[in-house]
């Protein structure tokens, strides 16, 4: 069911790709868009989140804009031999080392072309909701371009990591095509092997075709763009054959089982609020069981302690608490929407129910607007946040598990804003694909 083929992949062809790298289109904000324009007049961030000039007429499909400039970018970069496309279709292999907890991972993937399909249809499903003006704008960059820029970072079933071990076997022995960093998650190694050989590529289809509950992990604009895209093309071009590139997402695939696959928990900072720490701690304290911890370290080492029974910290006024459920057996009454008890069982929806609405008094709209939320990988960023009075105080999380990802997204729902952070990120830059009309 699942239908994933080789391409021929848009690569730099550069000696050194640790400068044109970048990361995600979302993650390029405008201090970050400055250094990446600064480190190489070639770096992807030109094409992926270029910069907005004045004069810009975005409506406009033939601009001026930052999609009609990523266009000229991209053709330019292709006519001087800056960008180029691989002879033959393929597998690319994608490896990314990194450090978490004081121990060394790697995360195995690979990157293919997989037929789009919908999400009903229960072969690729999403578990994050999706705000339109990124699609849009993600669409209109599409449309300039005609190429899949970036990937999209999708999660399949593989309980034995048949797929990564045949795909060892065929880069063993191997240097990689490509081994750069990235500016912004710079420990970070960065490989990519191209795999041309037909009986690995055979193998690795023949053990997709069966699978289905593939599960976005990110990426979901992207996708969903994809899906928009294809149905504007197929109303254009209603004679193309089934296989035609735009049928098609970019998308880089790891096992839900890669040991090195990694979830990053995101902590909350509230900002100009009325409710004050100690209002807080008194509304918690009819639900949740109030420890005082000494440090930040000691709070981050309870929580974890008490994490099966759901548990998060508070930073207020240069002091630490860790909150914990009292009842985690009656979740599904403490919480009374109708959803399934895997949905109300995550930290971010107790947090979010039972807390920043209830006590904090942030309604869902605000949460989505962030318009009194800040969200930080770093737990020391939000506490430094609160001490600098920027922030009111900071809601510190445990992870969300791989299996509370899966259950969700196999039950069709959409998990709170912010309940994953897989790290690190899928860069952007190792491999275009372009989205006509000829075959895959």
């Amino acid at each position: 069911m699942a239908n994933v083929k080789p391409f021929r992949a848009v690569r730099y062809r550069l000696a050194d790709l640790s400068v044109v790298v970048s990361q995600p289109y979302d993650r390029i904000g405008p201090g970050l868009q400055q250094r990446y324009y600064a480190l190489s007049p070639y770096n992807a961030a030109r094409i992926v989140q270029g910069q907005v000039l004045p004069g810009d007429l975005p409506d406009r499909s033939d601009g001026p804009s930052v999609y009609t400039r990523a266009r000229a970018t991209y053709d330019l970069w292709q006519a001087t031999g800056v960008l180029a496309r691989d002879p033959e279709s393929a597998l690319y292999v994608y490896h990314q080392t990194f450090g978490v907890d004081g121990a060394r991972r790697t995360r195995k993937a690979f990157v293919a072309a997989l037929l789009l399909t919908l999400f009903e249809q229960g072969i690729v499903l999403p578990h994050e909701r999706t705000l339109a003006a990124p699609k849009e704008d993600r669409l209109r960059l599409m449309r300039a371009l005609a190429v899949n820029p970036e990937l999209v970072f999708v999660l399949y079933p593989d309980p034995e990591n048949r797929i990564a071990n045949l795909l060892d076997a065929a880069i063993a022995g191997r240097a990689s095509d490509v081994d750069a960093t990235e500016l912004l998650e710079k420990d970070v190694r960065q490989q990519l092997w191209v795999v041309t050989d037909r009986a690995v590529i055979r193998a690795v289809q023949e053990e997709m075709a069966p699978k289905k509950g593939l599960v976005i992990a990110d990426g979901h604009h992207r996708y969903e763009t994809a899906l928009r895209y294809r149905s504007e093309m197929q109303a254009a071009y209603p004679g193309a054959p089934a296989d035609a590139a735009f049928n098609y997402g970019m998308v880089s695939m790891v096992s839900m089982d890669d040991p090195g696959l990694v979830i990053l928990p995101t902590h909350r900072e509230v900002f100009n609020c009325s409710v004050a720490p100690a209002q807080v701690l008194s509304g918690a304290a009819t639900a949740f069981d109030v420890i005082p911890a000494a440090s930040l370290d000691a709070c981050l080492a309870q929580m974890k302690a008490y994490g099966g029974s759901h548990a998060f910290g508070f930073y207020a006024d240069a002091r630490y608490w860790v909150l914990v459920l009292k009842h985690p057996d009656r979740i599904d009454k403490l919480i009374a929407k109708d959803r399934s008890l895997a949905w109300k069982s995550l930290d971010v929806t107790i947090l979010h129910e039972m807390v920043l609405q209830p006590i904090v008094g942030l309604s869902q709209q605000a949460q989505e607007a962030q318009t009194n939320l800040r969200y930080h990988r770093d737990p020391a960023a939000a506490v430094a946040q609160v001490d600098s009075g920027q922030g009111s105080y900071a809601f510190l999380l445990n992870p969300t598990r791989v299996a509370q990802v899966r259950a969700c997204a196999e039950r069709g729902e959409r998990m709170p804003q912010k309940s994953t952070d897989f790290y690190p990120k899928m860069i952007t830059g190792l491999t275009m694909m372009p989205l006509g009309r000829e075959p895959i």
